[in-house]
């Protein structure tokens, strides 16, 4: 099957943080009313490598009308034989075997790991659960009221974590004067003559750089895509897709309620953010506040993330 013969292009998806309208400027952010290309080889990326598909992937057909009748948050996409602008991230969860332009990291039955086609940092995935009764609900209303599937997430999401902090360490370790002692004794250990595996190597190896520590997670008070996704990205906010205010103040405000803030209480004024897109901006590094001059804190982001890699 050629990218023609997909449910959607590859040009035509949409970013899961804002619509490809938002990306092209032309239209503003699409909030939800209430808050109630396929092909079997990837292309060779390192970061892909690092977390290639697991060999173990028994692939269910979803049924895109499993949520009719049921109360939801989330409008249905019953009926509809192709995914619209805000349901994007349907065929990673509906296809994930396809590796639908070669963003799946892994996939099992509970869950996607996909790389943000948009990221707006580093490293930017996303977690998609593939429960048909759970993936078009609102994710406070669901991360807030079953613990079950909280504990789920979370347990996931740390291991994402760690995938996500080791390519961190790949990227920006040797320019890192914090990752020195490691990275000086990896090159010593693997000019050995019988270096140790992968999976033994970082006990054998003095810490370093806590890169964990520069990862966030959390889901956004309005999401912009209709599938529930959980964000897993480095702080960095280094990313030529990070183009608009909008898309600064998503990750770095109240608008991101990170996994560690759940449950929320009933009422939580998480739910309803207000004008959020009005809010200041301020580094996520020094906590300057750029109020609404956004090329200023873009300038000021490429210093910041500089002088960050190197710590």
């Amino acid at each position: 099957m050629t990218p023609k013969d997909t449910v959607i292009r590859a040009d035509d998806a949409p970013d899961e943080a804002i619509t490809a309208g938002e990306i092209k400027g032309d239209v503003a952010p699409q909030t939800p009313a209430n808050h109630g290309l396929a092909t079997t080889q990837k292309p060779r990326n390192a970061f892909a490598e690092l977390m290639k598909p697991k060999p173990k992937m028994n692939t269910q057909s979803l049924n895109e009308n499993t949520n009719k009748g049921k109360t939801s948050s989330r409008p249905s996409s019953s009926g509809s034989k192709s995914f619209d602008a805000r349901d994007g991230l349907g065929i990673y969860i509906k296809y994930p075997e396809r590796n639908p332009e070669g963003r799946v990291i892994e996939y099992d039955d509970d869950f996607v790991v996909i790389q943000d086609k948009y990221p707006k940092a580093s490293v930017h995935l996303l977690l998609l659960p593939r429960d048909p009764k759970l993936t078009l609900e609102h994710p406070l209303v669901t991360l807030s009221n079953n613990p079950d599937f909280l504990a789920k997430i979370k347990s996931r999401i740390e291991r994402l974590k760690l995938l996500a902090a080791r390519e961190l360490r790949r990227k920006y370790g040797l320019s890192s004067a914090s990752d020195a002692p490691y990275q000086l004794a990896l090159e010593e250990m693997m000019s050995g003559p019988d270096p140790p595996p992968s999976d033994e190597r970082d006990s054998l190896l003095p810490p370093g750089r806590d890169w964990s520590r520069e990862i966030i997670s959390g889901v956004h008070t309005h999401p912009s895509m209709n599938h529930l996704h959980i964000h897993v990205l480095s702080r960095d906010m280094h990313s030529p897709w990070l183009k608009k205010k909008n898309h600064y103040l998503s990750f770095n405000t109240t608008f991101l309620v990170g996994l560690d803030e759940f449950p929320l209480e009933e009422g939580s004024p998480r739910f309803h953010p207000g004008d959020w897109t009005s809010w200041d901006m301020v580094c996520w590094r020094c906590r300057e506040n750029f109020r609404n001059k956004f090329k200023a804190l873009q300038e000021h982001l490429d210093e910041e993330f500089e002088a960050w890699r190197k710590e």
